[in-house]
């Protein structure tokens, strides 16, 4: 053909019209698309994320370092920080020292919810994953958080799993540790008749490959001292409910017998000892059966522990 020439093909009407059709169902598919995709834009997903490191980094309270609820307050440039901080800080930004005033942080409010995120303690082993404000009270009683130090008598501070407390007991309380699942205590106080400064006394027994804290201790119910033994397990609600323990304090052809089952470290000292959950010695009781003079009190505590089948 010569340069410059065109060719024109006569095009069959059958085929003229598949096309044009085929090109104006192609055109709907498209539109369609297009306004699914614009749609789901305007209809936000919850968004699931497997790491929570970055995310907890921006939904942490820089004061308390505790996850924020609402309400969630900022300061004019943009520092936000939970409602009791905001109390706590006198409002005044811990970040720039601007004065706080009364702005919400809606935006981080409003992220919140259309974010399903892991349990802080993830790399404790848990592997929950829920949306943020039911992740917060989900770490509240997560099995896998830390546990306080059981320690009585003192304020401390330490916190960690139990394999953790154990070491920390032993190296820094300076606790008796014991294996077996009987034991012999014994308690001796010079002056029976005076309680002010209140006797705390822990022991850990390693039993069943599990750790259980007795401890024994003196103080006053309303005006009358009374001595009170009780049992606790290194470990869950769940799990202590499958041991069962007996106290036993006697002498002078007198007995008295406790049976319990152990509360976990998860509930404190405290709430134990003020529940009344153990052996509670009247000071007349202790004194009818210690092994002293009437001017030393001399108590022997004697118990086992065993385990529900």
């Amino acid at each position: 053909m010569a340069s410059g020439t065109h060719s024109i093909r006569d095009i069959p009407e059958s085929e003229t019209d598949d096309d044009s059709a085929s090109l104006a169902s192609s055109s709907i598919i498209n539109r369609c698309a297009f306004f699914k995709a614009s749609n789901s834009l305007l209809l936000p997903k919850p968004i699931v994320l497997t790491s929570p490191n970055s995310l907890n980094d921006l939904f942490d309270c820089p004061v308390c370092t505790n996850s924020m609820s609402p309400p969630i307050h900022q300061c004019p440039n943009g520092h936000v920080l939970c409602a009791n901080c905001k109390i706590r800080v006198e409002n005044q930004c811990p970040t720039c020292r601007q004065e706080l005033g009364n702005i919400r942080c809606l935006a981080l409010e409003k992220i919140a919810d259309f974010l399903s995120l892991p349990c802080r303690y993830q790399p404790e082993g848990c592997t929950e994953i829920q949306p943020y404000y039911s992740k917060l009270k989900h770490e509240k009683i997560c099995k896998f958080r830390p546990y306080f130090c059981p320690y009585a008598g003192s304020e401390c501070p330490v916190f960690g799993d139990i394999n953790t407390l154990v070491v920390h007991l032993r190296n820094e309380h300076k606790v008796d540790m014991h294996d077996g699942c009987s034991f012999n205590h014994r308690y001796v106080k010079s002056n029976p008749h005076e309680v002010e400064n209140a006797t705390w006394m822990l022991t850990v027994f390693n039993c069943f490959e599990q750790h259980f804290c007795l401890h024994f201790e003196a103080f006053l119910l309303g005006k009358s001292p009374v001595y009170m033994a009780f049992l606790r397990f290194m470990g869950e609600e769940s799990e202590a409910s499958n041991y069962k323990y007996t106290l036993e304090v006697g002498g002078n052809n007198r007995r008295m017998v406790w049976q319990g089952i152990p509360r976990s470290i998860r509930d404190s000292h405290r709430k134990v000892r003020d529940s009344y959950d153990g052996l509670i010695i009247q000071r007349d009781v202790a004194l009818s059966v210690s092994a002293g003079n009437g001017q030393e009190l001399k108590l022997r505590i004697t118990g086992r522990i065993w385990k529900e089948e």
